[in-house]
């Protein structure tokens, strides 16, 4: 194949932190609050911004609460596991590694009991018609580190005793999301619309408040973690403080994100981006012959995280060492270029290639990477099978 003499015009094709949105440069956070306490009255008022922006756009009901907690996703998702979890039994569905990360903390920090952990192998998902909903579940929506998301949240109940817990990190802002099956949901700025890292959000339903209100946790709850204030929930927190310090020029940032997204029509826009990143590579696997998706149902592939696995005519040709030379060397070549950074499969994943087609991508990016990730194998897979 002939080398491609076009190149997409941004490279940032990373799952976490995520590429900016089009347009972005620095001059957007001349806005930003600086030197100012985050207490104080205009950086309170920024931030209740930010949160307005987010309940907004992601149309979450108006009796749901929104706040900003530190720790990235990972952060907001321990915050609601050492708040919440412990008064019944768990069920926890696993099929990436960050469900693994939530499970060990459920196993080896929070030790619960009666936990029931579903764990399935990388491209697969667990069978979300036989749980019971009697107890708290515990899932992401989409697998960052697979490219496997929930199809939807039909087999969620309207009615259910328990707690719904979901890591939507790489999921909100590029697809629906059903609140009224969700009870707590958290996500990050820097993964569908390209913030910075560090700050993460927590959504409560009324069900979830109510169970911090009523429930005190066996365990320690450290500062960073802690919800309540009085033995009640802090309201506050929802409301424009902040359990620590944020760095009000990631909130800039991320407003200004926010504000881009309205512009290009809101949730629909931001879906319909992901959506046809996603087309694009489909049409591209379904005609190569040495790659194909990592999630086993078509209906579970990720718009966002899109995780490529090297087809069975590849495995049958190479040992699990090559393949790893494989991906290795087609992630080199491409990086050396300056045609795509940060593409290659995550360190527990099965060889292959993961590019991110979330809302902040532009389809013609995608579409001018396609030919080039050909052009890279190509260059590379004959000497890898060489030397094999």
């Amino acid at each position: 194949m002939i080398k491609p003499d076009v190149k997409p015009e941004n490279n940032n094709f990373s799952s976490g932190p995520c590429s900016k949105r089009p347009g972005w440069n620095p001059n957007v956070l001349n806005k930003a609050i600086l030197g100012r306490s985050h207490r104080s009255s205009v950086a309170k008022t920024r931030i209740n911004y930010l949160i307005k922006n987010v309940k907004e756009i992601l149309s979450i009901p108006n009796d749901y609460y929104v706040g900003i907690v530190p720790g990235s996703d990972t952060g907001a998702v321990e915050i609601a596991l050492w708040n919440l979890i412990g008064i019944q039994p768990v069920q926890m569905l696993v099929w990436d590694s960050f469900g693994n990360d939530w499970a060990k903390d459920l196993k080896e920090q929070l030790q619960i009991s009666g936990l029931n952990v579903q764990n399935v192998e990388y491209g697969s998902i667990p069978d979300l018609y036989n749980i019971n909903f009697n107890d708290d579940i515990i899932f992401n929506f989409n697998g960052t580190t697979g490219g496997v998301k929930v199809p939807n949240l039909d087999w969620i109940p309207i009615n259910r005793n328990g707690l719904t817990i979901c890591d939507a990190t790489s999921a909100a802002f590029a697809m629906e999301m059903d609140w009224r099956k969700l009870d707590v949901t958290t996500f990050s700025w820097q993964k569908c619309l390209g913030g910075e890292g560090g700050h993460g959000i927590l959504i409560l339903s009324p069900k979830a408040v109510e169970r911090i209100n009523t429930y005190n946790p066996p365990w320690p709850i450290p500062k960073l973690f802690n919800l309540k204030k009085n033995n009640k929930i802090n309201i506050s927190i929802f409301e424009g403080s902040t359990i620590n310090t944020p760095s009000l020029l990631c909130v800039e940032d991320f407003i200004d994100a926010l504000e881009w997204s309205k512009k290009i029509g809101g949730l629909k826009g931001l879906i319909d981006i992901s959506n046809e990143n996603l087309r694009l590579i489909k049409d591209w696997v379904k005609k190569t012959d040495w790659v194909d998706f990592l999630a086993q149902d078509e209906m579970t592939i990720s718009n966002t995280s899109i995780c490529l696995r090297f087809s069975s005519s590849i495995l049958n040709e190479l040992d699990l060492e090559n393949q790893n030379l494989l991906e290795k060397n087609i992630v080199k070549i491409l990086e050396n270029e300056n045609v795509a950074y940060d593409i290659g499969s995550y360190r527990s994943a099965p060889p292959g290639l993961r590019i991110w087609g979330g809302p902040t991508i532009n389809p013609n990016d995608i579409k001018l990477l396609l030919p080039w990730l050909q052009w890279a194998f190509e260059d590379t897979y004959k000497l890898v099978k060489k030397g094999n």
